[in-house]
């Protein structure tokens, strides 16, 4: 009966993943919270054996912590985690820069303005505005085409957002979106120096930029009833 539900539940566990993942993203649920599988299953109308294997994958992206004994918890990196973090953001979005300066086809110009014009519209709202501000670095990372890449870059994007939560001072969104624009001009130039050292600065100054949340508290039923909408869901 378990491999039955399995086998046709495979939409639905790539659906609580993406629950799960975007609360966290959002920082709805905060580092440090607390992920019961029962009470998980029953909000979003799926066995306890589908949120275990979407917090199995979400422990592999570094964002759950998985406690023997103790139940699942959403990760809480140290500061000395985000600063390595970091480095190695830097390293590898060098990396991307590299590998597409001056070579953006108009199609990919056409996604990333769209998406830069989605940030500079929700600038104002402190979720959305961090969730896109992060979608824009994986865009970029997936435009290489290079495979490793985009696995490395899309993690320690999404883990990122731990930190932020966590060690981040308040920001300005708008600020964070014209140095996407400006970024995106250099690319399109074939600039690579200087788009080389503005993602530098930009990726130095990300950790000031975000808010932290102030309801980490909150019943983990009632974070995801927004997000199980979205995804039909219970």
């Amino acid at each position: 009966m378990a491999k039955k539900e399995s086998d046709v539940g495979g939409g639905r566990a790539q659906a609580v993943h993406r629950v799960l993942k975007r609360a966290i993203l959002d920082q709805a649920l905060s580092p440090g919270s607390k992920l019961p599988e029962d009470s998980i299953g029953e909000r979003l109308g799926v066995s306890r054996t589908l949120v275990r294997e979407a917090l199995v994958r979400l422990s592999q992206e570094g964002l759950v912590e998985l406690r023997p004994n103790k139940g699942a918890m959403v990760s809480r990196p140290t500061l000395e985690e985000g600063r390595n973090l970091f480095l190695t953001r830097m390293a590898l979005e060098r990396l991307v820069v590299e590998t597409l300066s001056g070579k953006l086809t108009s199609e990919q110009i056409d996604v990333l303005s769209t998406h830069i014009s989605l940030e500079e519209a929700a600038k104002k709202e402190r979720a959305p505005s961090i969730r896109l501000a992060g979608e824009f670095h994986t865009l970029l990372a997936q435009m290489t085409n290079n495979t490793s890449l985009i696995r490395y870059v899309n993690e320690l994007v999404a883990r990122s957002s731990l930190i932020l939560a966590l060690y981040g001072r308040p920001h300005s969104s708008e600020c964070a979106v014209s140095e996407h624009r400006d970024l995106l001009d250099n690319l399109i130039a074939g600039k690579t120096d200087e788009a080389t050292t503005l993602m530098g600065h930009h990726l130095e100054s990300v950790t000031t930029r975000a808010l932290l949340p102030t309801d980490g508290d909150r019943n983990i039923k009632e974070v995801l009833s927004a997000y199980a909408a979205a995804e039909g869901l219970a």
